[in-house]
């Protein structure tokens, strides 16, 4: 996507954005993910255990690591564009710990030197699609020392797969405590809260395949159909029959290549639940 843009910096490249919600994989950014948006909408942002470097307007932002669903217009703007970095990474290249960002969206300058952020501004403006600045933004951050530390990306690749935090923590090498703490500073919250994350985005993506709810709840690894639906509830704030039936309208309206656009997505990126 971030070739596909042929908008002109600072003369409104928001207006050429069409409104529905649109991603790819990063080339250059192990993990990540480009995406961009005609506008907030009225949708909800779920949780994913992701950060997001944000464009909106001429703006540089951060969205943080989400334990609960946030309205999609909490950040005012015509046009969006965001690099979603995969769980841990965010910390490294930011230098800031997540959990200080958890639940949170703030300006960039809020945590970097005003004339740095005043520099990468201009420079994110100066190519036609801001995805693409964003993109070089992150990759340079990455490769000048802001490499995730690789323990992190095992910790998240564990609890991706459904491991228990006991199991993970043997795996790697530390106790649960330790654990713990690593986890804050590098997902926002603690493994076993991103463990539900994670349980929760999988569920969600075979509820998009179309598979029943008692499926869904025993292939993502819930307990039972009422434990899959108690934690939709928590984390997404709807139920899973509504998720559904809002998966199947978006596909059904959409088509194939705008199936996902309307439905849950992560940190930065505008959805409906």
């Amino acid at each position: 996507m971030a070739d596909r843009a042929d908008s002109v910096p600072g003369s409104g490249y928001e207006e050429q954005y069409e409104a529905r919600y649109e991603e790819r994989p990063s080339r250059t950014v192990a993990g990540a993910v480009l995406w961009r948006a005609g506008g907030a909408g009225s949708g909800i942002v779920l949780p994913d255990g992701c950060m997001d470097l944000l464009w909106v307007d001429g703006r540089l932002l951060v969205a943080g690591p989400d334990t609960a669903p946030h309205p999609a217009g909490e950040v005012q703007g015509s046009g969006f564009a965001g690099i979603r970095l995969a769980p841990g990474a965010a910390p490294a290249l930011l230098g800031v710990p997540a959990r200080l960002l958890r639940d949170r969206r703030v300006e960039l300058a809020d945590l970097w030197p005003a004339a740095e952020v005043r520099r990468l501004t201009a420079r994110v403006a100066s190519y036609g699609d801001p995805r693409a600045g964003l993109e070089e933004l992150a990759r340079l951050r990455t490769a000048d020392g802001g490499l995730p530390d690789p323990l992190v990306a095992e910790v998240a690749a564990r609890l991706r797969a459904g491991q228990g935090v006991a199991a993970v923590a043997g795996e790697v090498g530390l106790g649960e405590r330790q654990l713990h703490r690593r986890s804050l500073d590098a997902f926002g919250y603690g493994p076993r809260t991103l463990g539900r994350i994670l349980r929760l985005q999988r569920a969600l993506a075979l509820t998009r395949r179309g598979l029943p709810q008692a499926a869904v709840a025993a292939a993502a690894g819930y307990a039972d159909q009422a434990h899959y639906t108690r934690e939709v509830r928590a984390l997404a704030g709807t139920t899973p029959g509504a998720y559904a039936a809002g998966a199947a309208y978006a596909a059904g309206s959409a088509g194939s290549a705008g199936a996902k656009r309307e439905i849950p997505e992560p940190s930065g990126s505008r959805t409906t639940a």
